[in-house]
């Protein structure tokens, strides 16, 4: 391994491929660290493990860190591995940079920080988290703030906090509801005038590449692929490219919706079933999730539109045959 490398811990995951893919592209000397060194990745995998402080002196030959382990499905059990991986996890990795004198970290939080906040929330939004995703998430921020307050004139630290991602081989929440769609399975609840921000992977990793080339000090961005589409238009796009059609499709009012959440908790409860609908799922499709980002306030201008975006996963997802293709599991 060579000197003025940038390391991608946590780098064999969704973002981390995509990453990869991109500084690969542009000629830019990195390594990737991870747990699973058993996946299909264009650069060789270097085991590391972000709980065992000694696996981190790995790290040595690095000039940046970008940190992008971290737990964060809704189903870890016991809930003490939030804290072991991704509070634990920034510990160990800031008292590997102090050892090793790296001074530049880029570390990828998330909104989930924010809770249910107000819409437009931007990056002054005060922590307001409902789970332990969001608040370890949270903590950990701290854990690289006070390493960078150590050093602030010599030390780099970027925190981003991006919303829902979506992207080629991601088995997200998004992708969920493009298949729904794409199956004809679709049914909107409510007037669907509800705004949601979201994020295409390789607009957020073109954004990270960016991050690079910041100077010295602290940097916080949200990161979101504006506008905000309200679920009505977000609706009709991927209904355009799937079957040329402007329209919704199926519509219920909210209470209807509601009620069918509520029975499928009930059948959840008694008879042990595993429904993709809840009560829960339903408030969060009909709610507002919706922030804003001061990145446009500086000169970056991401890859592709979200328009475009949609139409290139969707192509990829349900009009092409990439079967084979690697798949992420994600929330």
């Amino acid at each position: 391994m060579t000197s003025k490398i940038i390391a991608l811990v946590g780098g064999a995951g969704f973002i981390g491929t995509n990453l990869s893919n991109r500084l690969k592209k542009n000629n830019i000397s990195h390594e990737i660290f991870d747990l699973k060194t058993s996946f299909n990745s264009n650069n060789d995998i270097i085991p590391i493990n972000v709980e065992d402080p000694n696996s981190l002196d790995k790290l040595k030959h690095a000039d940046t860190i970008v940190n992008l382990a971290a737990v964060h499905t809704d189903n870890v059990f016991p809930i003490s591995r939030y804290d072991d991986v991704n509070v634990g996890g920034a510990i160990n990795i800031c008292d590997s940079a102090r050892k090793h004198n790296i001074k530049k970290i880029i570390f990828t939080s998330s909104v989930a920080i924010y809770g249910f906040a107000a819409p437009n929330t931007d990056e002054t939004g005060s922590p307001n988290y409902f789970n332990d995703y969001g608040r370890t998430k949270f903590l950990a921020e701290n854990v690289y703030k006070k390493w960078h307050s150590e050093d602030p004139k010599n030390r780099k630290l970027v925190i981003l906090r991006p919303t829902v991602i979506f992207g080629k081989g991601n088995r997200g929440n998004i992708y969920n509801l493009f298949k729904k769609i794409a199956s004809k399975q679709f049914i909107m609840f409510g007037d669907g005038k509800n705004r949601k921000s979201i994020a295409y992977v390789e607009n957020f990793v073109s954004f990270i590449e960016f991050c690079l080339s910041f100077q010295e000090g602290l940097h916080v961005y949200n990161y979101v692929d504006k506008p905000d589409y309200d679920m009505n238009t977000l609706v009709k796009e991927v209904r355009k490219i799937l079957f040329k059609k402007n329209n919704i499709g199926l519509r219920f009012p909210a209470f209807l919706g509601l009620s069918i959440g509520y029975l499928a908790d009930i059948i959840n409860r008694v008879f042990g079933a595993k429904l993709t609908i809840s009560s829960v799922r339903v408030k969060k499709f009909m709610s507002t999730t919706q922030f804003s980002t001061s990145i446009s306030k500086i000169n970056f201008i991401p890859p592709k539109s979200l328009k475009e975006a949609l139409y290139s996963t969707i192509k990829y997802e349900f009009l092409e045959d990439n079967k084979e293709k690697k798949e992420f599991i994600t929330e």
